[in-house]
């Protein structure tokens, strides 16, 4: 029996793996928050004449060969037969100890060659046995991309080409965790690339610890006037090291700590230090309810939205280039200093309500705008965007969450947040956004309204997994970029079908088709700035559509 706790909801697939059985087919299995799922494995013996067997192919041995019985030498004596028989063995055939006979006048290289047999076939036995046992999981996407502004764009030329994108997950668990390496690229007038590799340590583990490291690129060699004068070598990098620690002191009381080092090659000043702290205690063990503390610096570079890793959703590459809404102000990271506490109780065994109450303060927020206010753009729009600074705020706010497994495989949430913001620094690139979008340019004081609801479901029989986002808020940036000071009402969403392809799984594999569509441009994190997605002047819809391999 194994027990796996405080997992992410979410599916998962699960394979069993055992020296000397043959493994069984992987299975999802569906979690979902506050209800127990269980999975019976079954696995068959190897036959032994099945078991593979680890040959290794080297030179050693002095002892010479026994000779072959008179009878047996019936081998053609032509001169091509003897040629054939005398060339010069290859030390990727199978050979039997003692095939090299040094002779007694030799003695020393023909222990030196055993030396070499010896140690060329050890490493090599102990790195099949090695890979043998380590039960490998991944995950191959074959997936293609495109994003468009309206419905009929898709079939004009005023749509993004659709490009397409290869991603590769490899994951190895470990005694104690797992390691992990993510990796995905695309080719066009846009080559880029990201990898990124992390071992995590969790499974009710008193120390548990989470630790990676990325990497991003992209080459444009497009035509874009904007996207050419930002990039000037003709290329963007960037990187990031992260590591978090968490401790249990006791069952009522876990710290958690660590932060994120990151360095973009565009920015004047690289490196960007984001640190995060944490408190959770659980007042009586007896009881669901805890209360969190939190305290984080974000350092968010203009376009990093380009070079990070999602949290959540389709991991994809670096697919737009992207450049400063004013040239003499140029880029500018922006700085948010989060301060939070929350509490979350389960209620009745289905509900789980959670409160909170949060203080930010933000320098130079960013901007982000799609199309820029230019006439006859709407194609360099979609696959090129500007980002700018909106200045600085300190904002107060509350929320309150209610989440709900309603049946096995249904789970709903909705988040409401009130956020009283005030402006206290004004735009460096105020110029630039008045004539590109006015209603970007924020002053004096504001209340926000925001309320969230997602919707997690898998159908029962066809195995069709649906995730639905929709985000409403009174802050957004008015849709007509030249439109008056201030936030509109407006809404956003994502939406993501997987159905499993069953006929398609003649192996262990498991294979998926996978589409999504989407006009929300940033995943929201719970320490990141209320307005990140606010202040996006017309993102395009992206639409995502591949096969998906889990094996």
């Amino acid at each position: 029996r194994f027990a796996f706790r405080n997992l992410t909801p979410g599916p998962y697939l699960v394979r069993a793996h055992l020296q000397g059985y043959v493994p069984e087919r992987g299975r999802i299995i569906q979690v979902n928050a506050g209800i127990r799922n269980g999975s019976t494995l079954s696995l068959t013996r190897r036959n032994q004449d099945d078991v593979p067997r680890v040959l290794a192919a080297g030179v050693g041995g002095t002892a010479a060969p026994p000779p072959p019985p008179a009878e047996a030498e019936t081998h053609d004596h032509g001169e091509l037969a003897w040629r054939l028989r005398h060339l010069k063995r290859s030390v990727l055939k199978d050979v039997e100890p003692g095939l090299v006979d040094a002779g007694e006048d030799d003695s020393l290289l023909g222990d030196s060659l055993a030396g070499l047999g010896r140690a060329v076939g050890a490493p090599a036995r102990f790195a099949t046995g090695l890979l043998a046992d380590v039960p490998f999981s991944g995950q191959i996407n074959l997936l293609t991309s495109t994003s468009f502004d309206r419905p009929q764009d898709l079939f004009t030329a005023d749509g993004l080409v659709p490009r397409g994108v290869a991603y590769l997950s490899l994951a190895a668990p470990t005694g104690g965790g797992e390691w992990a390496m993510r990796g995905a690229m695309t080719q066009g007038d846009l080559a880029s690339w990201i990898l990124a590799g992390s071992y995590v340590r969790r499974a009710g583990a008193a120390h548990e610890y989470e630790a990676g490291l990325s990497y991003g690129m992209q080459r444009y060699l497009g035509g874009n006037a904007d996207a050419l004068a930002a990039m000037t070598d003709g290329s963007r990098n960037a990187g990031s090291i992260y590591a978090y620690d968490d401790w249990a002191l006791n069952p009522q009381l876990r710290v958690s700590y660590g932060g994120k080092y990151s360095r973009y090659d565009y920015l004047t000043e690289r490196a960007l230090f984001s640190p995060r702290a944490s408190i959770t205690v659980r007042p009586s063990p007896d009881d669901s309810l805890q209360l969190r503390g939190t305290v984080s610096r974000r350092e968010i570079a203009p376009g990093a939205e380009e070079f990070l890793p999602p949290s959540t959703g389709v991991w994809l590459p670096p697919e737009r280039t992207f450049s400063p809404v004013s040239s003499v102000g140029g880029f500018a990271a922006e700085r948010v200093d989060h301060l939070e506490i929350a509490m979350e109780r389960e209620w009745a065994g289905e509900f789980v309500i959670g409160l909170r109450a949060f203080r930010q303060h933000v320098d130079d927020q960013l901007v982000t705008l799609f199309g820029g206010g230019l006439p006859g753009t709407a194609h360099a729009s979609l696959g090129h965007y500007y980002v700018g600074s909106a200045g600085d705020f300190e904002g107060r706010g509350w929320g309150v969450s209610v989440s709900r497994a309603m049946v096995d495989r249904l789970r709903t949430s909705v988040d409401y947040t009130q956020v009283d913001s005030r402006w206290v620094g004004a735009s460096p690139d105020a110029r630039a956004l008045a004539v590109a979008a006015a209603s970007a340019i924020r002053t004096g004081r504001e209340l926000i309204h925001d309320l969230t609801t997602t919707l997690e479901s898998v159908l029962p029989g066809v195995d069709t997994r649906v995730f639905v986002l929709y985000k409403i808020n009174s802050g957004f940036v008015a849709r007509d970029v030249v439109g008056p000071v201030g936030g509109s009402a407006g809404a956003r969403f994502h939406v993501q079908v997987n159905q499993a392809l069953p006929f398609m799984n003649f192996t262990s594999a498991h294979w998926e088709m996978l589409v999504a569509v989407r006009d929300l441009f940033r995943d929201d994190l719970l320490d990141s700035s209320v307005y990140d997605e606010l202040l996006v002047v017309r993102p395009p819809k992206r639409v995502v559509g591949g096969v998906t391999v889990k094996f």
